[in-house]
This record gives C-alpha cells, structure tokens and sequence, in this order.
C-alpha cells in the first residue's frame, strides 16, 4: 500500500479488516526486535509514519478512538497495529485481541486503497514538517 526504504503500511484484510476498517500495521523492514534497537532518527522516521497513518485512518473512517499497538510477542519483529475503535464495536472497550463482548454488524468501509494510500502520504509530509 505505501512504504519507503525503511518501513511499510499494510491494511489488515481479512475478519479484522471487516470489523475494523482502516486496521493497519506499520513495518519496519529490517529484523528488528525493538524500538531501543533503532538509532534515534530511524525511531523517529517510524513514529513519524505511525502519527501519519493515524491522522489518515482517523481522517477516512472517522473512529471514535484509535489504537496504538507495538506487540510483537508472538512475531518479534518490531510493527505497529494502528485500529480504529467505535464505541459498539464487537470488543469495545476490550483490546481487539480480547473476546468479543458483542456481535456487531460488519462496518462498511467507505474509502478506498487509493485515498488511504494518498491520506498517508499528506499526513506525513505534515508529521515531518511538509506543507
């Protein structure tokens, strides 16, 4: 979807994607297991990346609240779970890994590939100081 040299953005398909349009990961190309692994500008190339996709996510669908997830226990390879969160999903207020508190109906995702790719884009021109 977007990415650079360092990182790249994926949008969650699948059940997830279903009930939380606008689920993305951000990952950082090399194997790296850490934050503390990355030298201080490549740390901040990643947050600033992950802000982006955030204001963009929050942009198109609109969340109520979004969640930031830096896991890795079961893949030690260092990504970011950037989710939106509405206030009826299935889990809400449960971390989206919980079990489901609800059965909610399938949310529609009203933008496309492109606009996220494009929102991305603007966003981290802004997070790193672009017009």
């Amino acid at each position: 979807m977007w990415g650079d040299s360092l990182c790249y953005v994926v949008l969650v398909d699948g059940d997830d994607g279903l009930a939380f349009p606008g689920f993305c990961r951000v990952i950082w190309r090399a194997h790296v297991r850490e934050m503390t692994d990355l030298p201080m500008a490549e740390r901040r190339h990643l947050m600033s990346l992950v802000f982006a996709v955030e204001a963009a996510v929050r942009l198109l669908v609109a969340p109520d609240k979004i969640n930031l997830a830096s896991l890795g226990n079961a893949v030690p390879h260092l990504h970011w779970h950037v989710i939106p969160r509405w206030h009826d999903d299935s889990h809400f207020p449960a971390p989206i890994w919980a079990s489901s508190a609800r059965t909610v109906a399938v949310r529609s995702a009203a933008f496309s590939f492109a606009n996220l790719r494009n929102a991305i884009g603007t966003a981290l021109s802004e997070e790193q100081g672009g017009s």
